[in-house]
């Protein structure tokens, strides 16, 4: 019995170490780095700044909520 257990054990660290010796390696080394963010005025969303739409300082997430805070700024 405790033969067939040493066998099992053996065949288990073969088997987890040839797995990570034979991992893949990360295509690039260097990280990428994050997109500046800001938050839409209007509902407080978090968007990065490529996808949102600025008017003068302030940035919206949608055209739906530039529309509704400039609506509600001429008032």
């Amino acid at each position: 019995m405790v033969r067939l257990l040493f066998w099992i054990a053996l065949i288990a660290a073969v088997v987890w170490l040839w797995r990570r010796i034979n991992r893949p390696k990360p295509a690039s080394t260097e990280a990428e780095q994050p997109a500046p963010m800001v938050r839409c005025a209007h509902c407080g969303v978090h968007v990065p700044r490529d996808k949102a739409l600025p008017q003068g300082t302030r940035w919206y997430c949608s055209q739906a909520h530039l529309n509704q805070d400039s609506s509600h700024s001429e008032r």
